[in-house]
C-alpha cells in the first residue's frame, strides 16, 4: 500500500463520520419540531384564557393585610387523679391565644452577641 491508498482510506472514514453526525443532527433537530407542533396542538386543545372582564376582582373592602399579634401558649389544665379526664372538645383549635402584652420583645443594644461577632455576649 502506498500512502495515496491510505490518505484515501482515511478520507473515506472521516466522511462516514461526517454523514453519520449530519443524519443525527437531522434526526434531531426532526425530534425537536415534531415535540414543537405536538406542543401547539395539546395547547389548541385546552380551555381558551380568561378575558379581563372574567379575571379575579379585589373584595369591596380592598386588599386583605397581615395582622401581627403577640401569642402565649395556652396551657392544657392539669386534671387531678380522681377528676375527669379532658375531653377533645374541651381544647381550643390553637395551642396558643393572644398574649396579654402586644409589645414586641426588642434586643437591647449591648444586651447579647451572636456567636463569632465579637460582641460580649449576654451582659
Amino acid at each position: 500500500m502506498n500512502t495515496a491508498t491510505l490518505v484515501q482510506l482515511a478520507a473515506t472514514d472521516h466522511q462516514w463520520a461526517v454523514a453519520a453526525a449530519f443524519i443525527g443532527g437531522i434526526i434531531v433537530a426532526g425530534a425537536l419540531v415534531w415535540s414543537v407542533r405536538a406542543g401547539m396542538r395539546y395547547m389548541d386543545q385546552e380551555s381558551p384564557r380568561p378575558q379581563p372582564d372574567e379575571q379575579p376582582k379585589l373584595p369591596d373592602g380592598g386588599a386583605v393585610r397581615e395582622m401581627r399579634e403577640m401569642r402565649e401558649p395556652d396551657e392544657i389544665p392539669l386534671t387531678p387523679r380522681t377528676g375527669s379526664r379532658l375531653m377533645p372538645y374541651e381544647l381550643h383549635h390553637a395551642s396558643t391565644r393572644t398574649g396579654k402584652d402586644q409589645q414586641r420583645k426588642r434586643w437591647l443594644p449591648g444586651s447579647s452577641g451572636a456567636f463569632g461577632s465579637g460582641g460580649p455576649g449576654h451582659v
